[in-house]
């Protein structure tokens, strides 16, 4: 298991585990980010992460893709 912020551009992932307060979890789980949903990192620009989850593409900092797990 490794935080989403280290995985390979364009390389499925599976989400295990999603940590950070409950108010975190809840915002990442509003924007598509659930356990056992698939995430795909598309890009890194100026210390944000692009990502494809549930057919969307969505922009989270660095430090919000470290409270991923795949």
């Amino acid at each position: 298991m490794m935080p989403l912020s280290l995985a390979d551009i364009e390389q499925d992932n599976i989400i295990r585990r999603i940590g950070g307060s409950p108010e975190v979890k809840k915002h990442l789980e509003n924007l598509g980010f659930v356990v056992g949903g698939n995430v795909k990192v598309v890009n890194r620009l100026g210390g944000n992460i692009i990502v494809n989850v549930k057919e969307a593409r969505i922009a989270i900092s660095q430090e919000m893709a470290m409270k991923i797990m795949i």
